[in-house]
């Protein structure tokens, strides 16, 4: 007679081993504890060394010089420098988070998610292109100041004349180069449309049914294809030379060249923003003296 096979029941999954679990209390709360404490330190020292200079209270009336946003918006207002106000302060931000928002779709792969550093070559990945954003974040705001044009003049000799002015920073391209006339108001649309007023002048021009070619190129064609192309330079040139293999490693050149730029960007507005905006270094860093209420440091 057939004996009758029975199934057993599938094993429960074993539950975690206790030596893999972590207790809010003492793990988690002691390490913030010790956290904060430094922090607090941290700031107690600054405090007591750095001396911040006293002011009547705010008038609106009166803008001190220079007026500076508080610093997690400092770098858009370092970008405000650089290009035009509506794509620095919301077509960039905007694009960039839908970027960041595109990451998890651009890389499928799960084998070492979460983990910093899981992948090969990251680490070098990671440091390549943090000293490829600091260094050429400064390089591109010294040019557009024209601290470039004016060191290479100054120590050695070399001033390019009229013939390479153009070059000494991005406002000269509209300056000192000889656009036609009709460059500066440029109809792009084959019907009127009013959407803004008659006095603004956005790009330049008189109207919304213009385009100030000049003004475009300096404020958004050269900040764009700058902060396109170098980027997408670095990818393809690590690539080239064996260092980017995967979508992952494209990103995490990406994203670490860009917490390295933003950083400069915060750096700069901060530290070495004076009055008018003009660099300066940070120990000559002062608060306009004309400001009422002003009182000098002791």
């Amino acid at each position: 007679m057939a004996t009758a096979v029975v199934a057993r029941p599938a094993a429960r999954p074993q539950a975690r081993a206790r030596d893999e679990e972590v207790l809010v209390w003492p793990d988690l709360v002691f390490v913030e504890f010790i956290s904060a404490l430094l922090f607090t330190f941290t700031i107690f020292i600054l405090s007591v060394i750095l001396n911040a200079p006293l002011l009547d209270q705010a008038n609106p009336d009166v803008t001190q010089n220079p007026a500076k946003a508080p610093w997690y918006l400092l770098n858009l207002q370092e970008l405000l420098l650089h290009m035009e106000a509506a794509t620095a302060g919301v077509i960039v931000p905007t694009v960039w988070l839908i970027i960041l928002g595109a990451f998890p779709y651009f890389d499928r792969d799960n084998d070492g998610q979460g983990a910093w550093f899981a992948t090969e070559g990251s680490v070098k990945l990671t440091v390549v292109s943090a000293i490829v954003g600091v260094v050429g974040t400064w390089l591109l705001i010294l040019w557009n100041q024209g601290t470039i044009a004016s060191v290479l003049n100054s120590w050695f000799g070399i001033s390019g004349g009229d013939t390479f002015r153009f070059l000494e920073n991005s406002r000269a391209i509209q300056g000192n180069l000889p656009w036609p006339e009709w460059s500066e108001s440029i109809p792009y649309l084959p019907f009127e449309l009013r959407i803004l007023d008659e006095g603004f002048t956005g790009f330049g021009a008189t109207t919304f049914q213009n385009v100030d070619l000049p003004s475009f190129i300096v404020e958004i064609a050269i900040p764009i294809i700058m902060m396109v192309g170098l980027p997408s330079l670095l990818i393809y040139v690590l690539w080239r030379i064996g260092w980017v293999f995967t979508r992952r490693d494209a990103l995490i050149v990406l994203f670490s060249g860009f917490v390295a730029v933003n950083a400069m960007l915060v750096l700069a507005g901060t530290g070495f923003r004076g009055e008018d905006q003009d660099l300066v270094f940070p120990w000559n860093l002062s608060v306009d003296e004309g400001i009422p209420g002003y009182q000098p440091p002791d």
